[in-house]
């Protein structure tokens, strides 16, 4: 028993409020909740920071200091937050029958004070009447309890870390649905890693709840003390000073999360557009070149409009106009990448394996172009499971417009597979998840590879630095099992000859099972006579 309570001490913050609050929940849809949890996790951390301002303002009044004055606290980068939106005040009247409307108005009334980065992005979902006010009333005493936004809080990342947990376990309990706008970290951390985008602008055209963003400006936060490659210069305290971010996101709810995950940590999301058309058909950053991309788009996404687009401009990007298919997205977002990269651009993202081999429609012309022009940097073969919203297996593709930039070794003509299968750990039967050690040997290997004196060595069924003419023998197949030596059968795994076998199968196990019925019946009649 005594063991059970100390692990009970130990449970970090996030887990606790997620227990407690999903406790809350009763009846509503995980979908739903989503909302009304993040906006009431967004209003105590704003309240939270606003409140130490507040108070310091007020030791200064004797000095001219205003606690009032909206400049006071836009000077120092915290969000002014009206007297009836302050959390204090909403606590006291969290069992009154009007607390709903009361948060509803709190939300409009900071959006109106705050319409550069909060317009029109909080919910306003507290006054409907299947929300249980008893419920919220005890939901705002969960969250109450937790400190958020103080610098103390900031410092230690604590709402960073409930917002991000928050976010996965939502995802979880949605299943494949949730999943959309949820990539899980460890394969943002990993993406982010391998790329390592110090300086520049960086973009997500499928940005989803703004994952990318974040852990680019984590990213930065960490090395912050590492001398840049390029100049020799340290990074300074403010990842603001060195890189920009730009995104759009298709869904209205998705890109909200996105504001609210992005304004928590002071990121400039003024560059992250929104509108229900997405990125193929109405582009927002026509004129972009990015010097990162970091992205994760849906898989296999046969509702992207591509009918419409058969003249566009992104197809010709290869230097020959190589139309992608339809009835699947996976090269259209590739030419879509290609054509926002900046000359030294770098660009690292998520697609289904079956990427990798497709010769479907001109996926095949695609990949052969992309090889021949020298732009496919490494391929990395993920571990099954990664995701919450698909069982299909999934692949990290980095590309890159320029081998021989200067920043790196030069490495024309060669590409580097990494089969990373066989890494990660179960977190429960249909998840798997990869630690720091997983990352790290993933990004390392590429990294000796890719850097100057980085002392790379091929890992037999690991890894391997291939040649374009390798490739070319392989008839421009991608998958990395082909390369580092592992057994071909498992990792060029045909789902759709499969799907067909299993179903001559079951049908010949049915007609066995009809015949064996037939018989019975009239074995039966028999004895019946």
């Amino acid at each position: 028993m005594a063991k059970k309570v100390k692990e009970e001490k130990e449970q970090p913050l996030e887990k606790k409020l997620w227990a407690a609050a999903d406790k809350l929940r009763k009846n509503m849809d995980a979908a739903e909740y989503k909302h009304v949890v993040l906006g009431l996790i967004f209003l105590k951390y704003i309240s939270d920071a606003f409140e130490e301002q507040y108070q310091k303002l007020v030791a200064q009044e004797n000095e001219g200091a205003d606690p009032e004055d909206k400049n006071e606290y836009i000077a120092e980068k915290v969000f002014y937050v009206p007297p009836s939106a302050r959390w204090k005040w909403l606590q006291g009247r969290a069992k009154l029958p009007t607390i709903g409307k009361d948060i509803d108005d709190a939300m409009e009334a900071i959006e109106r004070d705050n319409p550069k980065s909060l317009r029109g992005v909080l919910p306003k979902v507290y006054a409907q009447e299947k929300l249980d006010k008893a419920g919220l009333g005890g939901l705002i005493d969960l969250v109450g309890s937790a400190t958020l936004g103080t610098k103390e809080a900031q410092s230690k990342d604590v709402l960073g870390k409930v917002f991000e947990y928050f976010l996965g376990q939502f995802a979880l309990a949605e299943g494949r649905k949730g999943g959309q706008f949820y990539t899980p970290g460890s394969v943002v951390k990993l993406l982010v890693e391998m790329l390592e985008p110090y300086e520049g602008r960086v973009f997500d055209p499928c940005c989803g709840s703004g994952g990318m963003f974040v852990q680019s400006e984590k990213f930065i936060e960490y090395h912050r003390d590492h001398y840049k490659k390029n100049n020799g210069k340290k990074l300074s305290l403010n990842p603001a000073d060195h890189i920009s971010i730009y995104g759009q996101e298709s869904n209205q709810t998705t890109w909200r999360l996105c504001k609210m995950n992005l304004a928590i940590r002071g990121i400039d999301s003024s560059n992250v557009k929104w509108n229900n058309e997405g990125s193929f058909l109405n582009d927002r950053h026509k004129d972009l070149k990015a010097d990162y991309i970091l992205a994760n788009p849906p898989f296999n996404d046969s509702d992207w409009s591509g009918e419409l687009l058969r003249d566009d401009a992104r197809w010709s990007i290869l230097g020959e106009k190589l139309i992608p298919p339809a009835g699947n997205a996976n090269y259209a977002w590739i030419l879509h990448f290609i054509y926002h990269m900046a000359p030294t651009g770098k660009a690292g993202f998520v697609l289904s394996k079956g990427s990798l081999t497709t010769q479907t429609n001109n996926e095949g012309e695609i990949r052969k172009a992309l090889i021949e022009k020298d732009m496919v940097d490494c391929i990395v073969n993920l571990p099954t499971k990664l995701f919450l919203n698909t069982q299909i297996p999934a692949c990290l593709w980095f590309l890159t417009r320029n081998k021989d930039n200067g920043f790196f070794r030069e490495r024309k003509g060669e590409i580097l597979f990494i089969d990373a299968r066989n890494l990660g750990f179960l977190v429960n039967r249909r998840n798997r998840d990869l630690n720091e050690a997983d990352i790290a040997q993933v990004t390392n290997t590429y990294h000796s590879w890719r850097n100057v004196n980085g002392g790379y060595k091929d890992v037999q069924g690991f890894s391997k630095s291939v040649t374009i003419e390798e490739a070319r023998k392989l008839n421009y197949v991608l998958t990395p099992g082909r390369y580092v030596g592992l057994p071909d059968d498992e990792d060029d795994f045909n789902f759709a000859e499969r799907f067909t076998s299993l179903k001559e199968e079951l049908e010949v196990q049915l007609k066995e099972e009809n015949k064996l019925n037939q018989l019975i019946l009239e074995n039966l009649k028999r004895i019946k006579v």
